[in-house]
This record gives structure tokens, C-alpha cells and sequence, in this order.
């Protein structure tokens, strides 16, 4: 989900509060979007299709962006030497995001962002194929203890593995190149003319699709608060983790994402009566000793 990068300095924080606090207030925004944005894309699937929900959640993020855009005067910022980059990183995300929200539908919330979290994982092992990055032991480690984690989580031959457990594995792997693409993007590239063109194709990308099934439906009208609630928590929650990378490392910020977890087995039980499985907090642990190990690893 989180896939752009923050800016690389250490900006120190204007608010006189200590710098891993104000890191960790801007991440607290990030997790809560996230949060949010699950439970409204639950709520959406209701009424929408995932081609649907995309379409409605781009638009008001493109809407946003170009908005952003005419008040800092960035519009000409758009011109990109690098559309067939900006395509694959989008087909990437774009892809990853259907199937996330797909999954929402059908298992339970806390499975969803468990399995997720092998995103760091995926790209530890694609990075020496796609970013020449070297294959290391701790890295190797890292991929099979998020392995681990998520057989932990979905237990197969004990429960069944569903199609919507296999949608989040494909979707944690697709947001994995979505990240790698938009690493070599961000060498010439900025954030704002990242965020346009994913707004701008995905919105392009879902519309077209929906309307290609022939069964694009207008949202009814108790689904327009869900519809702002997924559309503005998405860019609220790429804003916050990269305003929080820019105050701090990511050795630091990234360990505090883990914290979805919790909260979120915490809603689902509350509003949805889901139960708090014990093995998916084990898978969980799992799979983020294997990310805490790769971070080490880059440091």
C-alpha cells in the first residue's frame, strides 16, 4: 500500500517534540488511513466492484493532486520523460490494490495486513534481479521467516486457504514491484508527479475496466462517506509515512507500521465480530522478525 518513498534528508522537527515522537505521530496518521481505508473498501463491496472502488478512489485522489498542483503552481511538473515506467509501476499498484480490496470481502481484516506485511520481504528478494542489489544471508532469512509467517497465518491443511488468502500474497507481491518501480522513478521524478500520474492512469485504468464489464454502477448514496474515507485516506496515508520518513530513519519509522496489526484485529472484532486468532499474531511475528531482520541488514 505504502510504496512511495520519503525524502532523504533528516529534516529536525519545528515542533520543539523530540524527532522519533514527531516520526511517530506521522505514522500514527499513516496506520489510522490505512485502518480506515479498509474498513471502507469492506463497506464499499457491498454495493461495488474492486474496478469500481478504484475508479472512485483515483478520481478524488487525481482530483486532490491537480488541486495541489494549481496552488503550487506544479502543473507544468507533469510532463514525464519516463510514461512507460510510470505505466508498469502502475499496473503494478494498481493490480495489488484490486486484489487487497478483493480480499477485504473475505477474510478476516487482520489476515489481510498480517500477509501484507510480507511487502518488504517480496522486495528483499526481487531487489538483486530487478535493482542489482546484492542477495545476502540475512535477507535469505528474512524471505523465509516472512514464508513462515505466512503459512503461520493462513494454515494450510488446518484451514483452508482460501482465494482471498491467495489475492493478498499476489497483492503483497505486486505492491513489491509497484515499490521497486518507484525507486527507479524517484532518481527523476518527484512525489507529486509520481502521485499525479497514479492517480491519473488508475483512474483511467479503472473506469475503463469497469465500463468494459458493463456493469458500472453509480454509488449509492450511503456509500459516498466510504467512497471519501478510501479516497482520502489513501494519499493522507502516503503523505504521513513520507513526511515521517523525512524525520526520521526508516529503521526507525518503518518498525512502527506493525502497529496496523493490533489496531486493526481490534476493529475487526469490534465491528465485525471477528475473533482474535492467536496464530495470526504468531504469523505476524513471524513475518516481522524477517522484516526487522532485513532492515538491519540495509543499515
Amino acid at each position: 500500500m505504502a510504496d512511495l518513498p520519503g525524502a532523504p534528508g533528516r529534516a529536525p522537527a519545528a515542533t520543539g517534540l523530540p524527532v522519533p515522537l514527531v516520526a511517530a505521530l506521522w505514522m500514527l496518521g499513516a496506520i489510522v488511513s490505512f485502518s480506515l481505508m479498509a474498513i471502507g473498501g469492506r463497506e464499499m463491496a457491498v454495493d461495488l466492484d474492486t474496478f469500481e472502488i478504484m475508479t472512485y478512489r483515483s478520481a478524488i485522489g487525481l482530483v486532490l493532486v491537480l488541486g495541489f498542483g494549481i496552488w503550487r503552481r506544479r502543473l507544468h511538473r507533469i510532463a514525464t520523460r519516463r510514461p512507460g515506467m510510470h505505466l508498469v509501476r502502475n499496473l503494478f499498484h494498481f493490480t495489488g490494490q484490486n486484489l487487497w480490496f478483493y480480499a477485504l470481502a473475505l477474510i478476516p481484516l487482520a489476515q489481510v495486513f498480517a500477509i501484507e506485511f510480507t511487502v518488504p520481504i517480496w522486495v528483499a528478494l526481487l531487489a538483486p534481479l530487478v535493482l542489482g542489489e546484492h542477495m545476502t544471508r540475512a535477507r535469505l532469512l528474512a524471505a523465509l521467516l516472512g514464508f513462515l509467517g505466512v503459512l503461520v497465518v493462513t494454515r494450510p491443511g488446518v484451514s483452508d486457504f482460501t482465494i482471498g488468502h491467495a489475492a493478498v500474497v499476489v497483492a503483497a507481491f505486486c505492491f513489491a514491484g509497484s515499490f521497486m518501480s518507484t525507486k527507479r522513478l524517484s532518481g527523476t521524478e518527484t512525489v507529486w508527479t509520481i502521485l499525479f500520474w497514479m492517480t491519473f492512469l488508475q483512474t483511467v485504468m479503472g473506469l475503463g475496466l469497469g465500463l468494459a464489464d458493463l456493469d458500472f454502477a453509480l454509488p449509492p448514496a450511503n456509500q459516498l462517506p466510504w467512497i471519501a474515507v478510501v479516497g482520502f485516506g489513501g494519499l493522507i496515508a502516503h503523505l504521513c509515512i513520507a513526511t515521517a520518513l523525512s524525520r526520521a530513519p526508516a529503521t526507525v519509522v518503518a518498525p512502527m507500521d506493525f502497529m496496523r496489526l493490533p489496531l486493526i484485529a481490534v476493529i475487526g472484532m469490534a465491528v465485525y465480530g471477528e475473533a482474535l486468532d492467536l496464530a495470526v499474531f504468531a504469523g505476524a511475528a513471524l513475518i516481522i522478525a524477517g522484516n526487522l531482520l532485513n532492515l538491519r541488514d540495509r543499515t
